[in-house]
């Protein structure tokens, strides 16, 4: 099982991310895949983070500070 969590407030770019995210598994037809929203601003700075959103794969930080494009997610989940 995959895991996904975007990191951020709420903001208009972290739900846009979220979208993004989810478009991302849809279209690569993604079933082992959990997506998470971490709004908690303690669970954030854990990962220190000072920008958001942020995409944490598996554990990883990936993207942070901006909103990814589905062709960049789609690459990293694969």
């Amino acid at each position: 099982m995959r895991e996904v969590k975007i990191l951020g407030t709420g903001c208009p770019k972290c739900k846009q991310t979220t979208s993004m995210v989810e478009k991302a598994v849809e279209e690569l037809g993604l079933t082992n895949v959990t997506i998470e929203k971490v709004e908690d601003i303690m669970k954030i700075m854990e990962y220190n983070v000072i920008s958001t959103p942020a995409v944490v794969i598996d554990g990883d930080i990936k993207i942070k500070g901006r909103v990814p494009s589905v062709p960049e997610l789609k690459e990293l989940l694969q």
